[in-house]
């Protein structure tokens, strides 16, 4: 795979600061059921990167001591984490609002057949990547079959309750095929929701479009194309200062699954940990750990931009909650 970490470094990216923290998104590791190109982790049903129980329970007590509205889980497939039922329960006995980022067609893996049920149990918001109401789009990007799974998955989360107002909320993330921005999100909201239901009989809640960052699989394959110029080209020419405001970053502390922190996922994935003064106003630290957010939030600090961070503010921006505007 072709680095991209070199080409993005050096920036003229804004300079921004932390705020308020709302929200750890937290990634429980690499495994996965599926390898998809455009995936910024690298994940696959190869990767043996797991986030232990110990550092479960102290992510658990960050949770506690922090009192964080919300926990976004992700991977890999967060959910073939053996301590992934743990955490779930145990966030939600704190009151802590929980997301999972689930490829849906882990629902239908042999030994997770559980799993629909338990979210619902539980009332975790699930927001799942489906990048396309095509068959052709959807298994060029994720594999063959995953389509069709991802379908079965969605109706058995609406039997569930899912995405029917019934307090289960049920997301969906879309990525570009390729090297363009993504189209204005309401309007693929309502193309969306008259194709699932028209086809499928689905409904779901939102749906997040979010772009493609030139890191990992999906830089690597821009790198191979002889694109990475022009996609950054395509970025740079379309950012808009009125999205620094909104990015993820201000209000979120990605954490992998080691425990260290990071500005947000995509940071994670390029080794650039979140760099932050010391409680006592010391010396700027190497790198920083889930055990140091019990004695501070960061509010204030600067987040480490690159080049990449062009993706989070082209045309409508882009977060994990979708468009910024």
């Amino acid at each position: 795979m072709l680095p991209t970490i070199h080409l993005l470094e050096q920036t003229d990216f804004p300079d921004i600061q932390r705020d308020r923290l709302d929200s750890l998104q937290v990634n429980l590791g690499y495994l996965c059921n599926q390898s998809c190109v455009h995936c910024h982790v690298n994940a696959g049903p190869t990767r043996r990167e797991l986030m232990s129980r110990e550092t479960v329970e102290l992510l658990l007590e960050v949770l506690r001591v922090k009192e964080i509205a919300e926990l976004d889980i992700t991977g890999g497939a967060p959910e073939m984490n053996p301590n992934f039922r743990y955490l779930v329960e145990q966030a939600r006995e704190l009151g802590v609002r929980v997301i999972d980022r689930c490829n849906l067609s882990i629902l239908l893996e042999p030994g997770y057949d559980y799993l629909a049920g338990f979210l619902a149990e539980q009332q975790v918001t699930i927001t799942a990547s489906l990048p396309c109401y095509s068959e052709n789009n959807v298994d060029a990007q994720r594999g063959k079959g995953v389509f069709s799974k991802s379908i079965e998955a969605l109706q058995l989360l609406n039997k569930l309750g899912y995405g029917k107002g019934a307090g289960l909320q049920l997301n969906l993330v879309y990525n570009p095929v390729g090297p363009f921005l993504p189209p204005p999100q309401q309007q693929l909201k309502a193309d969306y929701s008259e194709q699932l239901a028209r086809d499928f009989g689905i409904v779901f809640d939102e749906l997040f479009t979010i772009t493609n960052m030139p890191i990992s699989r999906f830089g690597s394959m821009l790198l191979s194309r002889n694109e990475f110029d022009s996609y950054m080209c395509l970025l740079r020419s379309n950012y808009s200062a009125a999205n620094l405001g909104a990015v993820m970053c201000r209000n979120l502390i990605s954490v992998d699954w080691q425990g260290y922190l990071y500005d947000c996922d995509f940071n994670q994935m390029l080794e650039l940990p979140l760099h932050a003064q010391a409680p006592t106003g010391g010396a700027v630290q190497p790198k920083r750990h889930l055990r140091d957010l019990l004695h501070d939030d960061f509010v204030g600090q600067p987040i480490k931009v690159g080049e990449h961070c062009y993706g989070c503010t082209a045309g409508q921006g882009s977060s994990c909650g979708g468009a910024l505007d």
